[in-house]
């Protein structure tokens, strides 16, 4: 395998400027041929969906979706164990997951909704894979390299070090040609990329034209990452985030204890307050106000005036989710059935990829 061949450690600059513009490029191309795109994206069933999920992936799935783009959505079952031990209520967690998606906004008519766990042919591409990357190359990828900074010691499972394979096995095998992620996701596309380059290379292409895979780009967005109520990371495990099932007084009293400064004047500084600026940009992507005319309005209010005003904001622009999701919590048995339904169409083109990668192998037997 030659050196051009190997994934990146890190993006440069100049990679990520690229891949910026070319995600400006796409997004015109979306407004004007939003049929020659594929989405796929997805979530882990590892807890409740929060504010930081609805404002960074749901509103723009929902955006893609409206606009004619095909989309996919994985629930990432299988994922939930590549860095614990159990699965925990993961039933719960499915339904929770999906009753969000269709609360949101997620038209199962036009979205295709699907669990990993149920889709056989998906999964069995994990082994031809494997044998296109390098134990190297898998040590080298940021998540698992951050997950095993984290471990303390703890060996990784072999399901963790394969995960970028498995990723690549979730996009490649519905055919979809862009995926939407942050800055710290793109070398996932790279060696998605290259999975998909070195199959058609060893196999595909020796029997045809035609490449057995389409190569996926990323969709880079101006998503804004949200702090937790505490000041920190928002996350399902720390119990700092604003979950989409929770009422208008949980929403209330959770936002009351979060975290500012001692200063009186409210002013919109991300770098020197990123507190209270987080406060604000909650504040903006709820109303679509400008941050610093948020903050002028509320001036020398203080922290108070502020929360208040975010926690108006915030229940304004949940009321119809958590509206739509009281009704849905009352349906399970329409819930079931659109992921039944989402199953069978995930099945039936993973069969139809299978089926062109034993070709393309000459395992069609």
């Amino acid at each position: 395998m030659s050196n051009h061949d190997t994934i990146a450690e890190t993006m440069t600059d100049a990679s990520l400027a690229r891949s910026m513009e070319r995600s400006a490029e796409i997004e015109k191309s979306l407004l004007e041929n939003p049929e020659k795109f594929r989405v796929l994206t997805g979530d882990r069933p590892t807890g409740h969906l929060h504010l930081g999920h609805y404002l960074g992936t749901l509103k723009n799935r929902v955006r893609l979706q409206n606009q004619g783009v095909e989309t996919w959505i994985i629930i990432a079952d299988y994922q939930v164990i590549t860095d614990r031990d159990g699965v925990g209520p993961i039933k719960e967690r499915v339904l929770s997951l999906l009753t969000d998606y269709l609360a949101c906004g997620i038209d199962p008519k036009k979205s295709t909704i699907f669990a990993h766990s149920q889709i056989p042919a998906l999964n069995q591409l994990m082994l031809p894979f494997l044998s296109l990357v390098t134990e190297a190359e898998l040590h080298r990828n940021p998540t698992v390299k951050a997950e095993f900074e984290a471990t303390d010691g703890r060996a990784l499972s072999g399901l963790l070090l394969t995960y970028p394979v498995h990723q690549a096995a979730d996009i490649l095998f519905c055919d979809a040609n862009l995926v939407p992620v942050g800055k710290d996701q793109l070398p996932h596309i790279e060696q998605t990329r290259l999975i998909a380059q070195r199959f058609d290379k060893r196999y595909g292409r020796a029997q045809k034209d035609q490449p057995v895979f389409r190569r996926p780009e990323g969709l880079l967005s101006n998503i804004m990452t949200l702090l937790g109520t505490d000041g920190e990371k928002m996350s399902k495990s720390r119990g700092n985030t604003i979950e989409l099932r929770m009422s208008a007084d949980e929403t209330a009293k959770r936002l009351k204890k979060a975290v500012t400064d001692g200063e009186r004047l409210i002013t919109f500084e991300p770098e020197r307050r990123p507190q209270v600026a987080n406060l604000l940009q909650m504040a903006s992507a709820a109303t679509g106000e400008d941050p610093v005319a948020i903050a002028e309005s509320i001036g020398d209010k203080g922290a108070g005036a502020l929360k208040m005003h975010v926690i108006d904001a915030v229940n304004g622009m949940l009321e119809p989710i958590r509206a739509r999701r009281a009704e849905l919590e009352d349906q399970q048995d329409y819930l079931w059935q659109v992921l039944r339904e989402g199953n069978g169409r995930a099945n039936e083109q993973a069969e139809r990829k299978l089926n062109e990668v034993r070709q393309a192998m000459n395992m069609n037997y």
